[in-house]
């Protein structure tokens, strides 16, 4: 009888106590769910912060080895067309004027930069793989074409409009996906990439000179095609970009988009002036320094020489505008572009004013080509640097395409002098250059010393 009651109080606590409980169990379910949130935070964090930029790792450089090769093969193949202004003058188009065989590479020239704008639409939707595929194709199919050319028109069609078709969509894989890698180092990174084009600018003409005189002009040619096949097959390989694609619909507006921004306008003004005179010295030394008494043998190692001086033009100020800012490197050696041509390209008159032309100027227009895509990329959000390059190399395609028969018509003009060409050619420079000086002072926001 006694411990019945006692069972029962048991029995009625322990009710108590679960009761209690109960009423206890939600703060408790509620603390794991807090807790949970911070989480998953990370997942959240925006791709294109900075702290997102790998700035190295096997994927970044295997990317910049491809990036490397994409350059070596366009914008690299563009630092030699002074070999073929010279051959075709002496051997197929020799019953035309400079000014009219000019018009070859300078067509080529724009091709190539003139659909920027579309192939950035696509790299933007679909990423590097098909503009790659697609420009491997119609570079090498141009090659191939040139090499059996014998007319001017049939130069016109293969090497002035198909090759360059290609070299454009291969430009653009390589410099809008080097920025998705790197941040703190995309100076250095965009120097070493655009180093492809310097030894591409030595390779190339001295392959030239020694392989025409052996196997002629057409196997030169397809030689060229299949070593250029060779190295896209690894680009094809390696570039990738780090962030997804992002499509967005086909639209004028997007291309007008850039035009709003005072800094991209100014940029690609700047751009335009400086690279109308850009390319008049290396389409044009060769004959110059032949018809100043130069060896034709030795002549073929200019552009060489000019394209090796450049390699060290493209990474020395890349590696630099990382410290000192990027617009400052490009207003200081734009300038110094300017006055070699004026200064040395000017009065030179024998072999070793010619050799040091070459080198001085390959050095301080090397710059331009590195330091261009990374003064886009810091004005401009990631996910905008393919359409607004691609926008700013279609505007100076124009110049581009102008400037090379300007010059030969004043060679023609002066009766096969080339002073006045040299005086055209620095004055461009200096346009330019004076411009980036002013784009430097607007970004700075008018500071002396900045560092932009």
């Amino acid at each position: 009888m006694s411990q019945t009651p006692s069972a029962t109080s048991f029995t009625d606590e322990e009710k108590q106590q679960r009761m209690n409980n109960d009423v206890e169990q939600p703060p408790i379910s509620e603390k794991p769910a807090e807790s949970a949130e911070p989480a998953t935070a990370p997942a959240a964090v925006n791709p294109f912060h900075p702290s997102q930029f790998p700035d190295g790792g096997k994927d970044a450089y295997l990317c910049l080895l491809g990036g490397f090769c994409c350059l070596f093969c366009s914008f690299g193949w563009l630092n030699c067309l002074g070999v073929f202004q010279n051959y075709y003058q002496m051997n197929q188009l020799s019953e035309y004027s400079p000014s009219t065989i000019a018009w070859i590479a300078s067509l080529e020239i724009f091709i190539m930069f003139l659909p920027g704008p579309i192939v950035g639409w696509v790299y933007d939707n679909h990423g590097p793989k098909y503009i790659i595929i697609f420009g491997t194709f119609m570079h090498v199919l141009g090659l191939m074409m040139t090499s059996l050319c014998t007319e001017f028109w049939q130069f016109i069609l293969a090497q002035g409009i198909c090759s360059p078709l290609g070299l454009n969509c291969i430009f653009q894989a390589g410099t809008a996906t080097i920025p998705t890698w790197f941040f703190k180092k995309r100076g250095l990174a965009y120097g070493i990439m655009a180093a492809g084009s310097g030894l591409g600018g030595i390779i190339f003409p001295i392959m030239a000179s020694h392989l025409i005189p052996e196997i002629g002009y057409g196997w030169t040619m397809r030689t060229f095609g299949f070593m250029i096949l060779g190295l896209m097959c690894i680009a094809g390989l390696t570039v990738k970009s780090r962030l997804p694609p992002k499509p967005r619909p086909l639209q004028l507006k997007v291309f007008l988009e850039p035009f709003k921004d005072i800094k991209f306008v100014l940029l690609t003004i700047s751009s335009f002036l400086f690279f109308m005179g850009l390319f008049i010295p290396i389409n044009f030394i060769e004959v110059q320094a032949i018809s100043d008494g130069m060896s034709f043998r030795l002549a073929g190692y200019l552009l060489a020489v000019l394209n090796a001086a450049s390699i060290f033009g493209r990474i020395i100020p890349g590696a630099l505008a990382d410290k000192v800012g990027k617009f400052n490197m490009q207003a200081l050696w734009c300038t110094v572009a300017g006055i070699i041509v004026l200064a040395l390209g000017l009065p030179a008159s024998g072999n070793a004013a010619y050799i040091a032309f070459a080198a001085l100027y390959g050095f301080a227009s090397g710059a331009y080509v590195s330091l261009l895509p990374a003064q886009m990329a810091a004005i401009s959000k990631v996910e905008q640097i393919g359409v607004r390059v691609g926008v700013t190399f279609a505007c100076v395609s124009f110049a581009g395409l102008v400037g090379n028969p300007i010059a030969g018509a004043i060679v023609d003009h002066n009766h096969g002098k080339y002073w006045g060409l040299n005086v055209f050619s620095g004055i461009m420079l200096l346009s330019g250059a004076s411009l980036f000086l002013f784009t430097r002072m607007y970004v700075a926001n008018w500071k002396l010393l900045a560092r932009v």
